[in-house]
Order: C-alpha cells, then sequence, then structure tokens
C-alpha cells in the first residue's frame, strides 16, 4: 500500500510538473497577438523607444515568448532574451540544418509582409537548442520587423 501511495504521488507530481511548463510554454496565437501590440508600440513611441522597451522591459517577455526587432541589413536591433546580439549584423546567422534564420526572418517580412519561418534556437530558459517557429510582420514606420518565437 505505501509502494502505491509513492508511486501515484510520482505520478502526480510528474502530471503537475508537465502542467507548469506547459503554462510556462507560449502559443502560436499568444505570438501574433505580442507582434501585433509590438507593432503598435513602435507606431505610438517611435522605434528607437520600442526598441530599448522590447529589450529592457519585463513587460515585452510572457512566458518563454520575447520580442525581437532587425533591420533590413540583419542588425539586430532589440533583443528580449539576449541584448548581446543588438547591434550585431546577424543576416548571415546559420542554424544546424542551414536555415539563414535572420536572411529568411527579414526575406519573409519583407515580401509577405508577415508570416512564419521555422528553424532551430536555443531556448531562452533552458539553454538546449530546440526547434522554433518566429511570426514576423514588417515594421511602417522603420526599415525592418518584429517578430516573437515559439519554441516547439
Amino acid at each position: 500500500m505505501k509502494v502505491m501511495r509513492l508511486i501515484l504521488a510520482a505520478v502526480a507530481s510528474i502530471g503537475l510538473m508537465a502542467s507548469v511548463f506547459a503554462q510556462e510554454t507560449g502559443t502560436k496565437d499568444e505570438a501574433k497577438v505580442m507582434v501585433d501590440a509590438a507593432v503598435e508600440h513602435v507606431k505610438k513611441v517611435g522605434p528607437e523607444k520600442a526598441f530599448k522597451d522590447f529589450s529592457t522591459d519585463a513587460a515585452w517577455k510572457k512566458k518563454d515568448l520575447y520580442v525581437m526587432a532587425y533591420d533590413n541589413k540583419g542588425v539586430c536591433v532589440a533583443h528580449g532574451a539576449n541584448e548581446k546580439l543588438i547591434g550585431r549584423n546577424l543576416s548571415d546567422l546559420k542554424d544546424p540544418n542551414g536555415v539563414m534564420v535572420v536572411a529568411e526572418l527579414t526575406k519573409v517580412a519583407t515580401n509577405k509582409g508577415q508570416g512564419w519561418v521555422d528553424y532551430s534556437w536555443p531556448h531562452p530558459q533552458t539553454k538546449k537548442l530546440e526547434d522554433k517557429s518566429t511570426y514576423v510582420r514588417k515594421l511602417q514606420n522603420y526599415e525592418g520587423w518584429v517578430g516573437v518565437g515559439i519554441y516547439r
């Protein structure tokens, strides 16, 4: 009987941990809502202030979601998970599968106005390389785009 209680407690703990982790993982819908809000924020306060906010203000980070912004040359102008990327030209950055990450995100934003791109990227919480899908949207008052990605 005691062993059975331990097994049930262990199973319940695993279920609880999975539930907690699931709550910490953003969804495609949440990513799109954040991108739309980011675009509106750029319109409202201007690119310079908005990019600073995206990089430093906790309001632009939810669960494992964060806002990133790049200019059309591939230079990171805001990054909610890694400020060390700001100012770096990442247009040649490839993931382990050969996806030109920033170049592909820029291409989708520039040519389609918005859309999803799949690639691999280090998870900000686990630091492990994971599959990611990022929703990007072209900015109207800046030669660049904003995006938010989900880990799959």
